[in-house]
Parts: C-alpha cells; sequence; structure tokens
C-alpha cells in the first residue's frame, strides 16, 4: 500500500513537471526546454528532474506526450460531447480555439512551436511531432467522414483537403492572435470555418449563425 502511493505521488509529481514543460516549450520551443530553465520555473533543483528524465531529448518526447493527453482531454474530447455530424466537425474547431483563449498555455500553441521548430531538423522529436499532426488531421478527417455519412456534408466533400483547411485556420488564428488581438482573430477564425461548412452542407441551417 505505501508503494502504491508512493508511486502516485511520483506520477503525479511528474505529470506536474510535464505540464510546465508543455507551457515553457509553448514559448521557448522544444530546444528551449532546458533543465535548468524548467527547475527554476518548478523552483527545484536539475538533480531532481534527472531522476526522471536522463536527457533531453527523452524530457522533449514526454513532454509532446503530455501535450497530446492534454489536446485531447481539452480539444477532442469537447467536440466528441457533441452529436455526431457536421455540428461535431464545427465544435471542434471551437473547441480548439476555447482551449487558445483560455490561455492555458502561454506561448499559444506548443503543437505549432515544435512543427516550426522541427520540420526540418530528422529525428526523434521530428519523427514524433509529425505522427501527431497525422493523427490530428487523421481524426478531423473521421469527423468530416462521419458527416458526410450521415447526409450531413455533401458527397462531394473532400474530407482530406477540409482537415487541411479546418487546421491550417487553427494555425493561423494561434499566429494572429499574438500580433493581432485574440477577439477579432478568433472571430474570424469562427466566421471562415462555418462559412467553408455551410458552402459543403446539405442543410445549412443546421450551423450556428454567425
Amino acid at each position: 500500500m505505501q508503494t502504491d502511493r508512493r508511486r502516485e505521488r511520483g506520477q503525479r509529481t511528474r505529470e506536474t513537471v510535464l505540464d510546465a514543460a508543455v507551457a515553457l516549450a509553448s514559448v521557448h520551443g522544444l530546444e528551449g526546454l532546458t533543465f535548468g530553465r524548467l527547475a527554476e520555473h518548478l523552483g527545484t533543483s536539475k538533480s531532481g528532474l534527472f531522476a526522471h528524465w536522463r536527457d533531453k531529448e527523452h524530457l522533449q518526447l514526454d513532454a509532446i506526450d503530455q501535450a497530446r493527453r492534454q489536446w485531447t482531454d481539452r480539444v477532442m474530447a469537447p467536440a466528441l460531447r457533441t452529436p455526431p455530424g457536421i455540428r461535431r466537425v464545427f465544435a471542434l474547431h471551437e473547441a480548439r480555439m476555447a482551449f487558445y483563449a483560455d490561455g492555458v498555455l502561454p506561448g499559444g500553441c506548443f503543437f505549432l512551436a515544435a512543427q516550426t521548430e522541427f520540420d526540418d531538423r530528422p529525428g526523434a522529436v521530428q519523427a514524433k511531432t509529425a505522427q501527431a499532426l497525422h493523427d490530428w488531421l487523421a481524426f478531423i478527417r473521421s469527423l468530416v467522414d462521419e458527416a458526410i455519412a450521415l447526409g450531413e456534408l455533401t458527397e462531394d466533400a473532400d474530407p482530406d483537403q477540409l482537415a487541411y483547411e479546418i487546421d491550417a485556420l487553427g494555425e493561423s488564428a494561434v499566429i494572429h492572435s499574438r500580433l493581432v488581438g485574440h477577439e477579432v482573430t478568433f472571430a474570424r477564425a469562427r466566421r471562415a470555418v462555418l462559412a467553408r461548412l455551410r458552402a459543403l452542407a446539405t442543410d445549412p441551417a443546421t450551423l450556428p449563425e454567425d
């Protein structure tokens, strides 16, 4: 029993550290995610961090996994609570914008930072970052396929193209919100996705107004 409690405390500590690592990487990038910076942020020693990760790359890889868990909980899960179909596709974009607007990550988006930093740097970190993007696009496509099967999107809708466009609008919103402002940027991103979905909807009235 005591061993189980120690294991649970250790897991909670690890998750707390990884949440901090994801937040820092959203600002400084994964390359800027150093043990020294993380220890300073947490008010702990670097030696305590080395007990969990033997080198920087393993910390980076675990940070990606933690960011994916966070994304699943804060973006994908809320969308899945919406009825399947075109409303669920739009709910996914809304959940993403809400996650950004809530300021959970000080840098805006962990994955956008990681993608731009490691897109031309082959290795384990790039591979895991690319897999995260591949899986995210596949998830959007699955919701689009579902909406087509339910007859709420026209049969000539291209799931791959629509997934790309929805993701691209989300990424653009991150950048513009930092430079132009959150309110106007997220409103424009919302209207853009709504307009795209309405153009492909069999019944545009299914979607909310602007």
